[in-house]
């Protein structure tokens, strides 16, 4: 009677380890008051600023368009070409050395800028090289798109872009297909590209604070691993009831091993 009191013990409590709570499944969790609150913003969102293989939408208009059509790329139609082809083909992007190469404006420092500020640099030296304030020069500097990789337990992993100015990581992992119960929500890995290198950083998607690190938003270039959860590896499933089929199985396995050999 005792080994089957002891038996049962230890059947539930592999039971109640090896399956997924609901603290683990759920995304942003407040406290256990539910009622409509505010989220105050700590941390105003700092604005992007350009890296090296940074892919930038550049675009100049004025009054008199064919002025300006030496500085702005052609399209060729003939050219079959997806949507983000045609950005790799159109746009410009951030070599090694910081710049981006424009037509008649030449080599362009960008590196640790944000797009206002190049825009602003772009305008002025139009104003002093070619135009004057008559021209009514408008110029528009974008990001083409936030480009992210997301690998792990993910819907769909892989590389993805957002075409906004700013979208958070609930938003890219939302692209990708969300994160299947064995993944782990509580500790989402970033690798972040910085000017002399990469940071690895983490992030807690169950926790309502979440919202608050300067992580929630996605930036170009930007590494999203989700690790698998502990149960994933143990191999006795994901709920309750598969825990229990399992473990039934694998006592039910033991138990006849044990009869067969006791009976030799």
């Amino acid at each position: 009677m005792h080994s089957k009191s002891l038996l049962l013990c230890l059947l539930t409590a592999v039971i109640l380890v090896s399956c997924i709570s609901q603290k683990q499944l759920t995304y942003l969790q407040e406290n256990d008051s539910k009622v409509d609150s505010i989220i105050p913003v700590r941390k105003k969102q700092e604005p992007y600023r350009l890296q090296i293989n940074d892919l930038l939408s550049i675009r100049i208009k004025a009054l008199d368009q064919d002025n300006v059509g030496i500085f702005n790329p052609v399209g060729d139609e003939n050219i079959s070409a997806t949507r983000e082809e045609r950005l790799y083909y159109d746009g410009f992007t951030v070599d090694v050395h910081g710049n981006v190469r424009i037509p008649s404006l030449g080599e362009v420092p960008v590196l640790g800028k944000t797009v206002v500020e190049v825009r602003d640099e772009i305008e002025k030296r139009l104003l002093d090289d070619f135009f004057n304030e008559e021209a009514n020069i408008f110029v528009t500097v974008k990001l083409s798109g936030i480009r992210y990789t997301i690998n792990g337990e993910i819907g769909r992993p892989g590389s993805n872009i957002i075409y906004r100015e700013q979208a958070t990581i609930m938003e890219a992992i939302g692209e990708s297909g969300d994160i299947p119960v064995t993944g782990d929500k509580s500790d989402v890995i970033v690798i972040r590209q910085y000017p002399l290198g990469q940071k690895v950083h983490h992030i807690d998607l169950t926790s309502i604070d979440a919202m608050n690190s300067p992580y929630f938003y996605v930036q170009p270039n930007d590494q999203i691993l989700i690790n698998p959860l502990p149960q994933k590896s143990i191999g006795t499933g994901t709920t309750g009831l598969q825990s229990f089929t399992t473990v039934f199985s694998i006592i039910s396995v033991l138990a006849t091993t044990l009869l067969l050999f006791t009976r030799l």
